[in-house]
């Protein structure tokens, strides 16, 4: 996922977030405010994994996110162009 997008929706990512590493607190995400090497960097520390593991499994999530949020687009636009087609029909 691309950094800006990560960091703009840490705040509704947070969820994944918890999902994946429940014992990180909203508190702790929302100060990493979207970096991604900062969000890495508490996952290492509070999973007790390395600085590698945690970066892996940090970009593996954003990964994750982006194609989520890319079907997600898909989905609208599939819609904006199928009004649009009924529109251009009447």
């Amino acid at each position: 996922m691309n950094k800006d997008i990560f960091q703009g929706k840490i705040k509704e990512i947070s969820g994944e977030i918890r999902k994946k590493w429940g014992e990180l607190t909203d508190d702790e995400i929302q100060r990493t405010k979207g970096n991604s090497e900062a969000l890495s960097g508490l996952v290492q520390q509070k999973m007790g994994l390395t600085k590698e593991e945690a970066s892996r499994q940090v970009n593996d999530l954003m990964s994750s996110m982006e194609e989520k949020y890319r079907e997600g687009a898909d989905k609208v636009n599939q819609g904006i162009d199928k009004m649009k087609d009924k529109l251009s029909r009447h």
